[in-house]
């Protein structure tokens, strides 16, 4: 393997022999939508190349049938003993991959590319988001408060891969858009201008959550701009979220929560006149839509953890504490401080009201 080098110049596409290729990329759901641009640029830079995906078990669906990737790679390493460790290097070491991308670039990843280098084995390319062992190619220091997306970018740049996937791809099978075409026929969406309200998140997040009577608000300001409908989406435990909101609106409000799967999300939002959301998963994931999205942040910084695409903006209070990543707070005020008023110009700045 190459002695890494800041100063290196290569450009791996044109190097017809690598022909096997890993990126790894564990979790969570946000920083698998904003990885899988950089997935995408990695594929059309190889087309030639067999791409496998590293992922972990609750994430494997979100690729099942995508044509980008010959396997997926599903191994439990967190919590797990030695006994998956030593089951990925068998796995990793077997393939024999000429270049594997690491996006996840954490020390736990460092750690089994470490292992996997001193087992013997011979990738002739490492690449990181930090140039240091055991990557020979990575990207040049980058300030703290650096979009996740642009790391990686400069990642595979330092390869000479281009990085030009502006938005999250992810390859919707077609029982996914017959799934979003049948909820919005039965409900008489078909045709309907809507927005989307991501409302919730998980349990241990909830200082991200903007507040039922918030969404409320906004929905009113919107219907009375002309959306005939708001579409409420989430998981089963963000069941009592929606549910607040639609109390207070009424029927016109569409309670889908608990009745989709995560890539059901795609189809349903690319109809949608808008997307409003919480910081989560489920936001960074159907930025991949491409319609206009508000994104409310409060205890995280927007410029490292925003959705990527420039149809996507962010409000944010001008608390003094925002940005703190507290799991818990005693006033709770950061995200809440963000009005429906304020929400609703910035959506008709935007365009999209």
């Amino acid at each position: 393997m190459p002695a890494p080098s800041q100063e290196a110049r290569v450009n791996l596409p044109a190097d017809r022999e690598i022909r096997r290729i890993l990126i790894m990329k564990w979790s969570a759901l946000g920083d698998i939508a904003v990885a899988s641009a950089i997935m995408e640029d990695v594929s059309r830079a190889f087309p030639w190349a067999e791409i496998h995906l590293n992922t972990l078990p609750p994430w494997q669906r979100l690729f099942e049938g995508d044509p980008r990737f010959a396997k997926i790679i599903s191994i439990p390493l967190r919590g797990q003993g030695t006994g998956n460790t030593l089951r990925w290097l068998r796995e990793i070491r077997g393939n024999r991959y000429d270049a594997i991308v690491d996006l996840q670039s954490n020390d736990r990843s460092r750690l089994l590319l470490t292992l996997l280098k001193l087992s013997g084995a011979r990738v002739r390319w490492l690449l990181g988001n930090h140039l240091r062992f055991p990557y020979n190619l990575g990207a040049p220091p980058l300030p703290k408060t650096t979009h996740a997306f642009t790391r990686q970018r400069a990642t595979i740049a330092s390869g000479g891969i281009p990085a030009v996937t502006a938005l999250p791809v992810f390859h919707i099978a077609a029982r996914h858009r017959t799934r979003a075409t049948e909820l919005l026929r039965t409900h008489g969406l078909e045709g309907k201008r809507y927005a989307v309200f991501l409302p919730g998140c998980q349990a241990a997040g909830y200082l991200k959550r903007w507040g039922a009577q918030r969404y409320a608000a906004l929905a009113v300001y919107l219907r009375e701009a002309g959306y005939d409908n708001m579409v409420l989406l989430g998981a089963t435990d963000e069941m009592e979220e929606c549910q607040r909101i639609q109390a207070l609106c009424g029927d016109w409000v569409i309670n889908l929560c608990g009745q989709t799967e995560v890539l059901d999300l795609v189809p349903i939002c690319e109809r949608a006149a808008s997307i409003i959301a919480n910081d989560t998963g489920t936001a960074h994931v159907t930025a991949a839509a491409g319609v206009p999205m508000l994104v409310y942040f409060g205890a995280t910084d927007p410029r490292r953890a925003r959705p990527i695409g420039n149809h996507v903006l962010t409000l944010q209070s001008e608390i003094y504490c925002i940005n703190c990543y507290r799991k818990h707070c005693s006033h709770h005020s950061c995200v809440e401080l963000v009005s429906p008023e304020a929400a609703f110009a910035a959506l008709k700045n935007h365009g999209a009201a």
